[in-house]
């Protein structure tokens, strides 16, 4: 089933469509899916965006458009009730419930601001992923677990907390992905589900090869598992990405403690 996905892996990451390849992730979980008609609904969306934002040329007037119909017309919200529970970050589920987590949600936003030739990124704010929509001089940014509604500074200050603010935030498209993965990875180890949560991070390793932590998570729940011969795998194809002379040393250790099992 990897070979569905594989050639994510292959893409450079302006070449990503967010919210495809989102979906081509949740197919693996939903066998012989037939994704046209989802991917009918974010052409609409987009369509319908271009519609009512046809005039919009500064950021809160795209903001606006984009709460008006994604929000509004199509009625995607987060999930407050079932806040945890893995079909929200399931972009299969996502769009048949119109709920999901500000990850999802915010991959649903950004794809279609981009669709309509609108600047937009998610941005990588610890625990709720906000967006953020418009040229440069005006960029605005968007909550998409609260319907679109505009944020302000402040709340992102109290978001990002010790992070780095502005431009430092934004999230490549594989990242982004990254952390829609590792939300049904966190949800698999609470309820105790290993083989769930490897076979996520593989999808995660496969989707961004070069992302080195995706590799350690891995190998990590390899040893749990008993695949000892796997997590020396993956420690190895960590190493061969990872150029921090700290975080080398750790994975060449890593490595040697498990050489002798």
């Amino acid at each position: 089933m990897m070979t569905a996905i594989g050639h994510l892996g292959l893409l450079d990451d302006e070449d990503i469509d967010l919210d495809v390849a989102a979906l081509e992730l949740s197919a693996l979980d939903h066998d012989g899916i037939d994704l046209d008609p989802y991917l009918g609904i974010l052409r609409d969306i987009a369509e319908r965006l271009a519609v009512v934002g046809q005039a919009a040329e500064h950021g809160r007037a795209q903001a606006e458009a984009l709460a008006h119909v994604l929000g509004g017309e199509y009625g995607f919200s987060g999930d407050r009730e079932t806040y945890d529970a893995p079909l929200n970050a399931d972009m299969i589920r996502v769009i048949d419930r119109r709920k999901g987590l500000p990850v999802s949600l915010s991959i649903l936003y950004v794809a279609a601001a981009r669709r309509v030739g609108w600047a937009a990124d998610a941005l990588n704010t610890p625990g709720h992923v906000l967006a953020r929509v418009g040229p440069t001089n005006s960029a605005v940014l968007i909550d998409p677990f609260n319907g679109g509604a505009t944020v302000e500074s402040e709340k992102l200050n109290a978001l990002a907390g010790d992070e780095p603010a502005g431009d430092d935030l934004v999230m490549s498209n594989r990242l982004v992905l990254v952390r829609l993965l590792l939300n049904q990875v966190s949800r698999a180890e609470q309820a105790g589900d290993v083989g769930r949560a490897l076979a996520v991070l593989e999808r995660m390793v496969v989707v961004a090869p070069s992302h080195g932590q995706g590799w350690w998570d891995l190998a990590r729940l390899q040893l749990v598992a008993g695949s000892v011969e796997a997590a020396r795998d993956s420690l190895s194809a960590m190493l061969e990405v990872t150029r921090d002379p700290g975080r080398r040393a750790h994975v060449t250790a890593a490595l040697g403690a498990i050489a002798g099992k």
